[in-house]
């Protein structure tokens, strides 16, 4: 099982990938959609965190990549947005991707709780 971490911000994409394998699992950070679709892609059984604000390619439509394949992974959006801006861009998709606005300590508990649920 992986974590794929598709991220923009270092010290963002460090610190989760710090969690990730302090919780015992694999982490592979992305610095852009473009890299991540180089990549080998995910399997149903890893988790992607993947930012909705990145360069180039938009976060919001590696999630709607996502949401095509037959056996999907996991899927945690984060971003500086507000919850409520968050659904709107990924509105349409279902099902909805749980969702991480600004890193806030229940947020974390999201992530944390999403990462203890892989196998």
């Amino acid at each position: 099982m992986t974590v794929h971490i598709v991220e923009d911000d270092f010290g963002v994409s460090d610190a989760l990938s710090i969690l990730v394998e302090g919780m015992g699992h694999d982490a592979v950070v992305y610095p852009d959609a473009e890299s991540f679709f180089e990549g080998k892609p995910p399997v149903s059984g890893d988790l992607v965190i993947v930012d909705l604000g990145l360069p180039g390619v938009s976060g919001a439509q590696v999630v709607r990549w996502l949401s095509e394949f037959r056996d999907p992974p996991k899927v945690i959006v984060i971003s500086g947005q507000p919850g409520n801006r968050l659904r709107e861009m990924l509105s349409g998709l279902n099902p909805l991707p749980s969702c991480a606005s600004r890193f806030r300590k229940k947020n974390l508990h999201l992530i944390s709780r999403a990462l203890a649920s892989l196998p």
